[in-house]
């Protein structure tokens, strides 16, 4: 399709015009801003070159949001966590400055590992949401997924020979977080094969994890101890390991809501 080019078009023409090319340019954003935009630039007398980089910065700006939402959608994050929503008073086992310099997503450029140690309700699972997060915003590829799941997904892949497209699938991403290991024992064979999916990614990629048992512990996850000691090496070497402690934070934030509460009544 080509445009028809003329001078001295009316505002009504010139608006319309500006409306097919930017669908077919496939520039959603000037074709929302534009009016906004050209409206501004008039009260401001800005030059043209001025005009033209709002319009482009807009597109450029609403573009990246986009991609960070469809990278956030592929996570596969079971609910929204952010650092900015993480009560770190309520938790003084996890260091604030620690965390925010991780948000800064170097570990993942380096692809080192993380592991997020401590009870259930100290904040392991929002920080592990809350850090992939940040890493899909800025720009690595995530996985979110549940120990017992992965499990669970590798064995039925095994079973229907689809192990090493499975296991190279998951190897791609810039950062595979793997919640609530540890919850339950895991057979042999399973166990086997997370290994894999960890070897396969060792210093190539970050592996974050999150977990209700201290490394000495494993050995109830992971019954045999050669292949234990394996797997902890390779979740630790060069890693950081942030114990969040066994106070459950979310049951001091409920006792307290229920007191405030009495007191109100």
């Amino acid at each position: 399709m080509t445009l028809p080019r003329q001078r001295g078009l009316t505002e009504q023409a010139a608006n319309t015009a500006i409306d097919t090319a930017c669908r077919l340019l496939r520039l959603p954003s000037i074709r929302n801003e534009f009016s906004d935009i050209a409206d501004r630039a008039l009260k401001d007398q800005m030059t043209y070159r001025g005009i033209l980089a709002e319009l482009l910065m807009a597109e450029c700006d609403d573009r990246s949001r986009r991609r960070s939402e469809r990278r956030i959608k592929a996570a596969g994050f079971p609910r929204d966590k952010s650092l900015r929503t993480f009560d770190f008073d309520a938790n003084p086992n996890i260091d604030a400055a620690t965390i925010h310099t991780l948000a800064s997503c170097e570990w993942i450029k380096k692809s080192q590992p993380l592991c997020l140690i401590g009870d259930s309700g100290t904040g392991k699972s929002h920080m592990l949401i809350a850090l992939g997060t940040e890493a899909a915003m800025a720009g690595y590829r995530v996985k979110y997924v549940l120990a017992t799941k992965l499990v669970n997904e590798l064995v039925e892949a095994a079973d229907e020979k689809q192990l090493s497209k499975t296991i190279a699938r998951y190897g791609r991403v810039d950062l595979l977080c793997i919640d609530e290991l540890g919850y339950m024992e895991l057979d042999r064979r399973g166990a086997e094969l997370l290994f894999q999916v960890l070897t396969e990614r060792e210093e190539k990629n970050s592996v974050a994890i999150a977990s209700n048992e201290s490394f000495g512990g494993w050995t109830k996850t992971f019954t045999d101890p050669r292949l234990c000691a394996a797997i902890v090496d390779r979740l630790t070497f060069n890693g950081t390991i942030i114990e969040t402690g066994t106070d459950s934070y979310r049951l001091a934030t409920t006792r307290a809501r229920a007191e405030e509460a009495a007191k109100a009544s």
